[in-house]
């Protein structure tokens, strides 16, 4: 999306783990599942992850910063409910990932759809790409998050 953009750098935090691993025979039984929503506002969706305290995830090499433009930020926050920023800035740090990869992963089919949905329901209101979306599963059905 054009209001997006992303920053690779090297970890420089010791000891920070990364945010999703692989999923393998070992560690597949760990996995969770529950219906959560970032903010009261959102609709809850079907996530998974592996809890934190049953599993020690590597030190991340790199951090995807990811970023919007003041316009999408403001767009998505008057959409819920909330007042505009009028900080003088460009462009805002939404999220940081944590991970192993020095280039974007896919963003979450779960995200993606919520993303679709728009922003009165706490997405971007970008429409679904059926060619990226299923990219995306092909990643997710082999890798999950840490929670």
């Amino acid at each position: 999306a054009p209001f997006c953009k992303h920053i690779f750098i090297n970890n420089f935090i010791p000891d920070l783990k990364v945010t999703s691993i692989p999923i393998n025979d070992s560690n597949r039984h760990l996995l969770q599942s529950d219906y959560l929503q970032r903010t009261e506002k959102e609709l809850p969706v079907l996530v998974r992850w592996f809890p934190t305290s049953l599993i020690d995830p590597p030190t991340a090499r790199y951090l995807d910063l990811i970023l919007y433009s003041k316009e999408q930020i403001n767009k998505e926050r008057v959409a819920m409910g909330e007042h505009e920023h009028t900080e003088n800035y460009d462009w805002g740090i939404i999220s940081v990932k944590a991970q192993m990869e020095d280039f974007e992963t896919p963003m979450d089919p779960i995200t993606m759809i919520r993303n679709a949905l728009g922003t009165q329901e706490g997405g971007s209101g970008i429409p679904l790409d059926r060619s990226k979306y299923l990219q995306s599963v092909q990643y997710w059905k082999n890798n999950a998050n840490l929670k």
